[in-house]
C-alpha cells in the first residue's frame, strides 16, 4: 500500500469511529424545581425528593441534593432529630429555590375525626324507622359517621317484640341507663336528642372541632370460614385507661319492619325492609378490652390481631363490616373506624 493509500485508510477508520459515537446535546436549563412528598414527617420517617427542570424533565437522578448545605446520597432523607431543615438541589450549576422540611416527635399528628352512632332498634319497634331516617339525613351531610344497629329485644319468635337480629347488650345498656326504644347514642354515651331527624346538627358537630390524637386502621380478610382482622391504633399523645371495642356487622338483612312514622311507606308494616349495619358479634368484651398505658404513649402503635370462626348468625359473608373504636375511662368513644372485608387501611393522618 502506498503512502496515500495508507493515509486514506486511517482517515476512513477515523470517520468510522467518529460516526459510531452518539453525542447528547443538553437542552439549556434556566431553572430547576425541588419538591418533597411531604413537608412534615415524624422522626424516623423518610422523605423522598424529586427534581425537575423548567421544561418539566425529571432530573432527580442527575441532580445533587443538600440538607442544611450537606450533600446527601440519593434523593431520600430520614430525620433523626426534631426541627426544621433547609433543602436545596443543584444541577449543572443551576440551584433550586430552597424548601423547608420539619421533623417532629409525633405530637403534631392529628387524625380524621369520626362519630359513632349506636342505634338501639327493633323490627317490632314502630318508632324506630324515625332514627333510621335521621341517620340517612346525617349521611347526606357527612361521610364521617359510623353506624351500628343494635337490635333488641327478644329472640323468642312467640314474643310480640321478637327480633331475629336481637343482640344482647344488657351490660352496655345498664351503663347508658336510658329506657325505651328507639334510642340512639352518639360516641356511646351521649343521647341523640329526639326527634333525631330535627337534630342532625348534633351529629355533624361531633365530627368538627379539635381532631383526635389517635387513629385506627384495619386489615381484614376471610379465609374459608375464618375471619382475620388486624386492628392498629396509633397515638400522637399519651393516653391512659383506654379500651378497644371491635364489632362485626352485617348489611342487607331483610325482614319486615313495623312503622308508626310517616317515613318510608308510612304507618303500617314495611315488607322486606333492608336492615344495614346490624350488630352480629363483638370480638372484644362489650365494654372494651383494656390497652395497657405502656402501649398507648406518644408515637406508639398498638396492634390487636384476631382470627376467629365466622359468626354462625352471618347470612352473607360479602356483607360483613368491621367497626373498631377506642373508649376512654368514662366509656366515651374517642375515635372510630369501619372497614369491609379485604381492606388494608392506612391511618387517616392529617
Amino acid at each position: 500500500m502506498n503512502k496515500f493509500g495508507l493515509i486514506g485508510f486511517f482517515v476512513a477508520l477515523f470517520c468510522c469511529f467518529s460516526c459510531s459515537n452518539e453525542y447528547k446535546i443538553l437542552e439549556p436549563v434556566e431553572s430547576i424545581s425541588l419538591t418533597a412528598d411531604s413537608s412534615v414527617k415524624v422522626i424516623g420517617e423518610t422523605i423522598v425528593f424529586s427534581v425537575t427542570t423548567n421544561s418539566g424533565t425529571n432530573i432527580t437522578e442527575e441532580a445533587t441534593i443538600f440538607v442544611n448545605n450537606t450533600l446527601i446520597d440519593g434523593n431520600t432523607f430520614t430525620g433523626s432529630e426534631t426541627g426544621d431543615l433547609m433543602i436545596k438541589a443543584e444541577y449543572l450549576g443551576v440551584e433550586s429555590a430552597p424548601i423547608t422540611i420539619r421533623f417532629h416527635d409525633g405530637s403534631e399528628t392529628n387524625f380524621i375525626k369520626r362519630v359513632l352512632i349506636e342505634d338501639y332498634t327493633g323490627t317490632w319497634c314502630g318508632n324506630c324507622p324515625r332514627v333510621n331516617h335521621a341517620v340517612e339525613l346525617a349521611y347526606a351531610q357527612t361521610d364521617k359517621i359510623v353506624t351500628v344497629g343494635i337490635h333488641r329485644s327478644s329472640s323468642n319468635p312467640a314474643d310480640a317484640n321478637y327480633d331475629p337480629f336481637n343482640f344482647d347488650t344488657s351490660e352496655l345498656e345498664a351503663i347508658v341507663n336510658i329506657s325505651g326504644y328507639p334510642r340512639a347514642l352518639l360516641n356511646r354515651m351521649t343521647r341523640w336528642t329526639p326527634l333525631e331527624q330535627n337534630n342532625i346538627t348534633q351529629v355533624i358537630n361531633l365530627t368538627q372541632g379539635e381532631n383526635p390524637k389517635l387513629g385506627l386502621a384495619m386489615t381484614t380478610s376471610i379465609d374459608g370460614s375464618t375471619l382475620n382482622l388486624e386492628t392498629n391504633v396509633k397515638f400522637s399523645k399519651n393516653f391512659s385507661n383506654i379500651k378497644l371495642v371491635i364489632y362485626v356487622l352485617e348489611n342487607g338483612l331483610i325482614y319486615d319492619q313495623v312503622n308508626y312514622t310517616n317515613f318510608y311507606t308510612g304507618p303500617g308494616t314495611i315488607s322486606n325492609f333492608q336492615h344495614n349495619h346490624v350488630l352480629r358479634a363483638c370480638l372484644t368484651p362489650l365494654l372494651g378490652e383494656s390497652i395497657a398505658n405502656s402501649n398507648s404513649g406518644l408515637g406508639q402503635t398498638y396492634t390487636k390481631t384476631i382470627s376467629v370462626p365466622v359468626p354462625s348468625n352471618i347470612a352473607n359473608l360479602n356483607n360483613i363490616e368491621f367497626v373498631a373504636f377506642i373508649v376512654d375511662e368514662n366509656n366515651k368513644s374517642i375515635n372510630v373506624r369501619k372497614a369491609g372485608v379485604g381492606e388494608n387501611q392506612d391511618f387517616e393522618e392529617l
